[in-house]
């Protein structure tokens, strides 16, 4: 991709953001989405080649670094807990449960290894076009901080699983549970360690200079360094950027005389978040015309009906399940976060991983992957905000 594409898109990407006057209606990533599979349809973009490594590792280290930055530190103390137990536990059991579904439904023909695949791609969301929504029009605070919370740390240990899931998928081997969880626990442990060691030497660093430009740079080293790091290291580098991100963001809010400096950085970074994702929504579509399959269309219909069912039956299933969060839960609220859990970049990130590869069903698979993944943006994002205040005008 050469620099003029990129500039084009930066600007549809500004005129997008500068007309959409009702965004919470016509949510921004939507939109540009289908100015992307619009330009997948000209010879000046039809070309264009992306790669997981475009994304993976030019894009989304910054994108994990920002949301966990800007994430408030009090919203992720308070719903710490069910944050971490959605981003885990509910996440495995998401991940299996949707599996054996897609599995068992079978219009095409997959693998129980392929289902788990295509299960473990759609796990991850991304609040990016939501959270901004639901802080304007729901009367709960708690859901976009759990919808956020949620995102950011399951954005880490969906890659972990996601890696062991494709392994096992590509090299034909068995099973182990104890060998998977093993590998799970390791890589998710050392890419936390990493990224917190990194944001707390960054957060003592940084006052070395009093230049706010030279303290932009460092926090750039951070949210690269802790990555490559970590990925050199075997360990992920999405769990590295997004630890990073808090622990930075968590020194500079427990010091009162660190408000001249978060403002400059939140300058930097606001201004950044929206470049990236303007290019990344804009190539989301611009591929998606080249893995869509529409033979498989009322398959791809049922595996995203499937991720919403089992994504509420997991949230209900452990909301629910532990008294401490019964009664702080309510239905509408579960369901609320359910239709919010939208998917996007990180989803697209993982599935162009596989795009190389020949293996077994790998065609199928990334179709009706992508698919599933197109049909959450377009059919979830326009609605969080009609369900989030008809919900509120129900509790009201």
């Amino acid at each position: 991709m050469g620099y003029i594409h990129i500039f084009l898109l930066l600007f549809i990407g500004y005129v997008v953001f500068t007309i959409d006057k009702k965004q919470k209606n016509f949510p921004v990533p939507m939109v540009l989405l289908l100015i992307g599979i619009g330009l997948s349809f000209t010879p000046f973009y039809s070309s264009v080649v992306i790669t997981r490594d475009m994304i993976f590792n030019v894009f989304l280290p910054a994108l994990l670094f920002i949301s966990a930055y800007q994430f408030k530190t009090a919203g992720l103390r308070k719903n710490i807990g069910v944050i971490s137990v959605l981003s885990t536990l509910g996440l495995v059991l998401t991940v299996f449960i949707l599996g054996v579904s897609i599995y068992f439904v079978g219009l095409v023909s997959l693998s129980f290894m392929g289902a788990l695949l295509i299960a473990s791609i759609l796990t991850p969301t991304d609040p990016v076009s939501v959270v901004s929504i639901l802080k304007r029009s729901s009367n709960s605070p708690k859901i976009a901080d759990v919808v956020e919370g949620e995102s950011m740390l399951n954005d880490g240990t969906s890659v972990v699983l996601f890696t062991v899931i494709a392994h096992l998928y590509i090299s034909g081997e068995q099973f182990q549970l104890t060998s998977a969880l093993g590998d799970f626990l390791l890589v998710s442990a050392g890419g936390l360690i990493i990224g917190m060691v990194f944001g707390w030497t960054v957060s003592k660093v940084l006052h070395f200079t009093h230049y706010r430009q030279y303290q932009v740079m460092l926090s750039i080293v951070l949210a690269y360094g802790s990555f490559y790091l970590a990925e050199h290291l075997g360990v992920s580098g999405v769990l590295a950027s997004v630890s990073a991100g808090a622990m930075l963001s968590w020194k500079l809010d427990t010091t009162n005389k660190e408000e001249d400096l978060r403002n400059y950085l939140d300058s930097f970074w606001e201004v950044i978040e929206p470049s990236i994702l303007s290019i990344l929504f804009l190539l989301i579509g611009i591929e998606f015309m080249k893995h869509i399959d529409f033979q498989n269309i009322g398959f791809i219909f049922i595996i995203f009906g499937l991720s919403l069912i089992v994504r509420f039956i997991v949230l209900a299933g452990i909301l629910k399940m532990f008294r401490l969060w019964r009664q702080e839960f309510l239905w509408d609220e579960i369901s609320l976060i359910t239709w919010s859990g939208i998917k996007g970049t990180m989803s697209v990130a993982l599935l162009l991983g596989l795009a190389a590869e020949k293996a077994g069903q790998m065609d199928t698979i990334l179709s009706l992957t992508y698919g599933a993944i197109v049909l959450s943006l377009l059919i979830q994002s326009p609605l969080v905000y009609p369900l989030s205040r008809w919900f509120s005008k129900q509790n009201s």
